[in-house]
């Protein structure tokens, strides 16, 4: 999410150009889904820009994208990508956590109000800090295992900013995960482009 719908606008425009980038890149194969993750990334940044004008339907479609498709979608691709043994695991976790937040979703509407320059989404979903760390542990420990160093620092740079966005999330003073978005893509666009020795040992 970013700090306003311009910078929605602006910021997932260009994620999903880097996304097509990197799919051409990538090309057909077991790297392409990862190669779509900022494609993936740019849409969701486009779609939250009609949460900020109040479209009701953009609210569903951000949740669906952010709650149970990523920690499902990232391991997934990760495995795909690389044949790691421990992708499968977190890909299992990711199908775990996903589930609870599906049936959250079919019970109660996505809300989602302004505070600050932050959006305050509202879903109702229950024991959030234990599907939280499930929620990290399968999407950053599939790339901090993946056996790739460029993938391996991708997991790294994500948990920090992770971390330092949502410290600037919580005290409502700005959103910026749509940058560490960016910064994500711009990563896996490098990582497209150029195959990596991996181990699909583990």
């Amino acid at each position: 999410m970013c700090w306003s719908a311009g910078a929605d606008l602006l910021v997932g425009s260009a994620v999903t150009a880097v996304g097509v980038a990197a799919v051409l890149r990538a090309g057909p194969g077991r790297r392409l889904p990862l190669a779509a993750l900022p494609l993936l990334l740019g849409v969701h940044q486009l779609v939250e820009a009609g949460v900020w004008s109040g479209l009701a339907w953009t609210r569903t479609v951000w949740a669906v994208i952010a709650l149970p498709l990523l920690p499902v979608y990232v391991p997934a691709a990760v495995w795909c990508a690389t044949g790691r043994r421990s992708a499968a695991w977190f890909t299992a976790l990711g199908a775990a956590v996903a589930a609870p937040l599906t049936l959250a979703l079919t019970r109660r509407p996505v809300t989602a109000h302004p505070h600050g320059h932050t959006l305050d989404y509202a879903v109702g979903v229950p024991a959030a800090g234990l599907l939280l760390a499930g929620y990290l542990a399968a999407t950053l420990g599939a790339l901090l295992c993946s056996g790739d160093p460029r993938l391996r620092r991708l997991g790294a740079v994500l948990g920090a900013g992770a971390l330092a966005c949502g410290l600037l999330w919580r005290l409502a003073f700005v959103s910026t995960w749509c940058a560490l978005a960016a910064v994500a893509s711009v990563l896996l666009y490098d990582w497209a482009r150029r195959p990596g020795r991996t181990s699909t040992a583990f």
